[in-house]
């Protein structure tokens, strides 16, 4: 037996290994990190897509020079002017118009000149049976000149917001039509 004042041998300590993976393991952590991956490359662009119209910015401004103010009579006037937009990666030029004209008060005021009815293009005094009326070619709807529906459109002519700004008129977005109903 031992005494108590004989040293005892230190147990060995053992050293720490490496935990060895195994093969399934390895397919395992491969696989999932795999399957994550095509997982993210697949809902990525569903999250943009929903996140993409928050992020973008809008353009410069609403607003497009149309016409001098000084041109602008009571008479409604036919003004083309160009819009530009973005689809996509396509930029293109829409060229778009409105009839414009100044009402008794002195304000101006601008109607799109797409009918109502079907989509046709009015002019503005373009039939001889009714005079100072917008009439469509397409199927005979007619408006006055507030833009008032007379006869086979369901509504009246939509107008453009406007802005005055350094004597030039301003046309902005399309909106249904307040001042035909004005109109007596």
């Amino acid at each position: 037996m031992s005494s108590l004042n004989e040293e005892q041998e230190p147990l060995p300590q053992e050293k720490p290994q490496k935990k060895d993976i195994s093969r399934r393991q390895f397919l395992a952590y491969t696989l999932g990190g795999a399957t994550a991956f095509m997982g993210a490359g697949a809902i990525l662009p569903m999250i943009r897509f929903a996140v993409d119209p928050i992020l973008h910015k809008k353009g410069e401004g609403d607003f497009i020079k149309v016409a001098e103010t000084s041109k602008i009579t009571d008479v409604p006037q036919e003004f083309t002017f160009e819009l530009p937009q973005q689809d996509g990666w396509y930029a293109s030029t829409a060229t778009l118009t409105a009839w414009i004209r100044k009402d008794e008060s002195g304000q101006i005021y601008a109607l799109s000149p797409v009918c109502k009815h079907l989509g046709c293009t009015v002019g503005w005094n373009n039939d001889k049976a009714f005079p100072d009326e917008y009439h469509c070619p397409c199927h005979g709807a007619r408006y006055t000149k507030l833009g008032k529906n007379l006869a086979v459109a369901p509504k009246p002519l939509d107008q453009y917001t406007t802005k005055i700004d350094g004597g030039w008129v301003y046309l902005g977005d399309i909106v249904p039509n307040t001042e035909a109903n004005k109109e007596a």
